[in-house]
């Protein structure tokens, strides 16, 4: 399990990476594994979906924490690639014993990219600012946070409203993240946090240059800098890596392209597990999908194993909903809509609705358009007829169908981390889920033990499945391919974040 070495702590760990020059100039074409016989110095990484700016606190999508968390900015705790909470900028931390206050030790000697000092009073105003100004739905998170007091200059306590199962995770995620408080002016163009790298440069649309602090607080990262370069499709992404322009494919979105990969010993493919769900959402407001009945025979008319088969060569795995099996309350619920095609068209039949012509908005993500086509096959088997519409991702996208809510079916990969009560426990959600039944439920399972927690979250996933609230095709693989010398990619993606902390050349 590869984890970064925190200069105090042997539990946890520290970040390494960097990155390479502008769009114009990689790793491969000027410095590349063996290409002058000298180790090299800075890495570069293929990615597809680029951010549409670099401030995630007022702007959704999985584009900028895959490239900031754990790279640029940190949180007091983070995940492990078991899932495991560990620290990071808390040393450690007590609870009280009615599981309401948080006392966080912070780590000594941190300080800012910008030189700022890290104290308990940028943890105050970072859990405050959430609430006062992020405009992203991961807000909701903060929710449960009643005050943040400083104790010293190195101590906090965070006060709970109530006993939280959910909150210490949550920290783990871009809402964990401490920011300075004179340097969230620029968000957008310009991140500073207490991470190994710091922004060099950017070019929207093309790379991110992430350049290695030479005052991290905690043990010097393996390379000096990292580019993350951003490719229109995985087909452009492969050929890069075959000709030197990058050094390794992060999340490789062409399954079909391995091949050549695995035959060849100059390359590493490594394929984990993901926290991302190939969504099938559909708009519970919009007709329709405002009919259960509509819903529960889209489910039933899916045969996701071949949708799996087909548009994702088999990688990856099948789950029911947004509860993934490195969840604490995952529970395996993929056989309450078995593949049957005569009960979807009884269903629309008992619905009216035969005969459908419906819309399907696909954005322009290799998985998305993967999986449309056969999606729209099976559809028609039943009498839905869904006609494509194209959405430009991630900002078209981001506009109609997450924030307009102006769709009727659609598809995303979802990535974030126990996601289940995002999607499904606030019906403004783009989803448009009611979730007057669960919210009680999930309200109750938050605040209970261990036990309560998992029996009570398992309750609200069923809830959702037998609604129909939406559905999964499948639980994204995290494929890697990368030069066999370069160390440190990391295997499974948890949250978000694409740590780079562990980056090496051997």
């Amino acid at each position: 399990m590869m984890r970064r070495k925190n200069a105090i702590l042997t539990a946890a760990a520290l970040a390494t990476a960097a990155t390479l020059g502008l769009a114009a100039c990689s790793a491969g074409a000027g410095n590349s594994a063996g290409s002058d016989g000298e180790t090299p110095t800075t890495a570069t990484i293929a990615l597809t979906g680029p951010p549409t700016n670099l401030d995630f606190t007022t702007t959704a999508g999985s584009a900028i924490p895959q490239a900031l968390m754990s790279n640029v900015y940190e949180g007091l705790v983070e995940l492990d690639q078991s899932g495991e909470i560990v620290p990071l900028l808390a040393e450690e931390w007590t609870v009280s014993d009615d599981r309401t206050t948080y006392t966080f030790t912070l780590q000594e000697g941190v300080t800012f990219s910008n030189g700022d000092e890290f104290t308990a009073d940028d943890v105050k105003f970072s859990f405050d600012r959430v609430k006062t100004d992020w405009v992203s739905s991961l807000k909701a998170k903060m929710d449960v946070v009643d005050t943040v007091e400083v104790v010293s200059p190195t101590e906090v306590a965070v006060h709970l409203s109530a006993p939280s199962n959910a909150w210490l995770f949550s920290l783990a995620t871009p809402v964990g993240a401490i920011f300075s408080e004179d340097a969230v002016d620029d968000l957008a163009n310009a991140p500073v946090g207490t991470g190994p790298y710091a922004v060099g440069s950017w070019t929207p649309n093309e790379s991110l240059v992430l350049d290695t602090r030479d005052d991290y607080w905690g043990e010097a990262p393996g390379v000096e800098q990292v580019t993350l370069k951003y490719f229109a499709d995985a087909t452009a992404t492969t050929n890069a890596l075959q000709t030197g322009d990058v050094d390794a494919i992060a999340n490789l979105q062409a399954p079909e392209l391995l091949s050549s990969f695995e035959a060849d010993d100059a390359f590493v493919v490594t394929t984990g597990t993901s926290s991302g769900e190939v969504s099938l959402s559909l708009n519970n407001r919009a007709a329709p999908f405002d009919d259960v009945r509509v819903r529960q025979a889209v489910l039933y008319a899916l045969d996701e194993q071949a949708i799996l088969d087909t548009a994702w060569n088999g990688y990856g795995s099948l789950v029911a909903t947004y509860a993934t099996p490195t969840d604490p309350y995952y529970e395996d619920l993929n056989d309450v809509y078995p593949y049957d095609p005569e009960k979807a068209k009884e269903l629309l039949a008992e619905a009216g609705q035969e005969n459908l012509d419906i819309t399907f908005t696909v954005p322009t993500r290799p998985y998305a358009q993967a999986v449309s086509e056969i999606v729209v096959s099976q559809l028609k088997d039943v009498g839905i007829n869904a006609s494509i519409k194209s959405a430009e991702f991630p900002a078209v996208w981001l506009d109609e169908v997450f924030t307009q809510h102006d769709y009727q079916m659609t598809t995303v990969l979802a990535v974030e981390a126990r996601d289940i009560l995002t999607a499904f426990n606030d019906p403004d959600y783009y989803i448009g889920y009611d979730n007057s039944t669960i919210a009680p439920i999930a309200a109750e399972a938050d605040a209970a033990d261990e036990a309560g927690y998992v029996a009570g979250m398992q309750e609200v996933a069923r809830q959702i499945v037998d609604d129909a609230a939406s559905g999964v095709l499948f639980l994204f693989p995290n494929i890697t391919v990368s030069k066999a010398a370069l160390q440190g990619m990391p295997e499974n993606a948890i949250i978000e974040a694409l740590d780079l902390t562990n980056l090496s050349w051997q």
